[in-house]
Parts: C-alpha cells; structure tokens; sequence
C-alpha cells in the first residue's frame, strides 16, 4: 500500500503522462490538454503547469488517470514507498 503522494510540479506529470502515450495537443493559460489514441478511442487529460500542485489536485489528477492507466503501473509516479 503507498505511503504518501509524491510533491510533483505540472511538468513532472506531463513527463509521466507522456511516458504512456500521451502528446502535447493544446495549453489555455497554464493548463495543458493531453491526449492519445488508442483502440479504445480518443483519451484526454487536461493538467495545471504549475510549480507545485496542491495535494488534492495531484489526487485528482491520478484518479483522472486511472480512467485510461492501470494502477500498478501508475502508482510508483504518484506514491512513495515509506
């Protein structure tokens, strides 16, 4: 079970998202929507570029990513061990 979520900046998230497929399609101020294609059909995410996000934020981020990731191979980016 993870101990606690990592502190991670907008452009730390952009990098583990793009880990899975996912490319830079448009940014409104300093939110940047992501997407990717898959069978599935079209995914997308739109994340805060900024410096730190708040806990619930990053919280809500990774439910959000959970829709289209597997948990297993996301938690490590969010959580730390101990």
């Amino acid at each position: 079970m993870p101990d606690k979520l990592k502190v991670l900046s907008g452009k730390q998230i952009l990098k583990i998202l793009e880990i899975f497929g996912f490319k830079i399609v448009g940014q409104k101020g300093s939110h940047v929507k992501l997407s990717r294609k898959n069978i599935l059909g079209e995914q997308s995410l739109t994340i805060p570029n900024h410096r730190e996000l708040d806990k619930g934020t990053l919280k809500a981020i990774y439910n959000q990513c959970l829709r289209y990731i597997k948990e297993d191979e996301l938690i490590a980016h969010f959580y730390t061990d101990k």
